[in-house]
């Protein structure tokens, strides 16, 4: 019951939210330009993240403290979706857009939000605290370490762009966040992990997450467009480093969407183009990501949704009962699994 109010504010609010915004959006010429994709359906309100972002900053200063971790979390929050608003609606250089993320990743670390510890599978610790830096700010002190701050950095940098690039399909990062932020809300309120304020806040993103994919789901009434998956993405990223620093729990829940990016850098630098390239297509006309070469393998919107809503809820419920070494073959299971998918639709392609 300590949950219910967040909740449902959560999830009421954002409904409220977007309704106001399909009645707004087009008066202000917030629509997405569906010709730009070869789309042939209406241009619908976008881009949604700005809600998102309202909607959690409201509730973020009604259920929390002033803390310096939420202030840093909502400071870099600000700066990654007002960014990624402009660049929905003027389309900004990528390597401006990653400055600004590594700026988002650097203030997320000056607020006291890394990790410091990495848990070795097969036993021990591997401790990220051996070189530090305190800042003192008035009353607080703040302690920033160098290898967990390298690999703070990296974390948010893969989530985030990982979320974003997942957005090929409407209703697929609003679906997953809502996968990603209730198995982070039952790891945080069980014995091991204990941490109600992380529980309350990945309830919170949970049910804005739902309350958007409602309208989110194809086909679409709004689109998400960068600046709500950039936040969702930065948002699970902070909560598994929150949640006891579970990164191995986010890993398993993101497995494949996090597998398929790196497959898409992996052939972007072999084919010797910029990985930071967005499209579906790469210079050859072939479908790159995962979702858009299940729908050339035939499968409909709504079937690769479902496909992979699947997949990752499968493998968020396995982290919850799995251990550390559990978890790690869990996440080769996942590769193997990755591999697989991309062999037959590698094979179907050709044929």
């Amino acid at each position: 019951m300590n949950y219910f109010l967040p909740a449902i504010s959560a999830l009421s609010l954002t409904i409220l939210s977007v309704l106001i915004a399909l009645k707004v959006f087009p008066k202000l010429g917030l629509m997405d330009r569906p010709e730009k994709y070869g789309l042939k359906r209406k241009a619908v309100p976008y881009p949604g993240g700005i809600i998102l972002f309202i909607v959690f900053l409201a509730l973020a200063l009604i259920f929390f403290g002033p803390t310096i971790k939420l202030i840093g979390l909502l400071i870099g929050a600000g700066i990654l979706v007002f960014v990624s608003f402009i660049d929905d609606r003027m389309d900004l250089p990528p390597w401006f857009r990653l400055v600004v993320q590594v700026l988002v990743a650097l203030i997320m670390i000056v607020s006291g939000i890394g990790v410091e510890t990495i848990t070795n599978p097969f036993g021990g610790y591997i401790a990220l605290d051996q070189i530090k830096f305190i800042f003192q700010f008035g009353e607080t002190t703040v302690t920033v370490m160098a290898l967990s701050g390298l690999f703070t950095i990296a974390w948010i940098l893969l989530i985030t762009n990982t979320m974003n690039w997942l957005d090929g399909i409407p209703g697929m990062t609003s679906g997953i966040t809502v996968i990603g932020g209730l198995t982070l809300f039952f790891l945080s309120i069980s014995e091991v992990v204990n941490q109600p304020e992380v529980a309350t806040l990945a309830l919170i993103v949970a049910m804005i997450a739902f309350g958007f994919w409602i309208f989110d789901f194809y086909p679409p009434k709004i689109i998400i467009g960068d600046s709500g998956s950039m936040f969702f993405g930065l948002l699970l990223a902070v909560l598994a480093i929150f949640s006891g620093g579970k990164i191995a729990t986010a890993f398993l829940i993101l497995g494949f969407p996090i597998l398929d990016a790196v497959y898409v850098i992996i052939h972007r630098l072999y084919n010797r183009q910029a990985p930071w390239k967005g499209g579906e297509w790469d210079k050859y006309r072939k479908a790159v990501h995962l979702h858009h070469r299940m729908l050339k393998f035939g499968l409909s919107e709504r079937q690769v949704l479902g496909l992979i809503y699947l997949l990752c809820g499968i493998f968020g419920i396995g982290a919850l009962f799995l251990g550390t070494q559990g978890k790690f073959w869990a996440i080769v299971t996942i590769a193997g699994l990755s591999f697989i998918i991309g062999m037959v639709l590698r094979a179907r392609r050709k044929n």
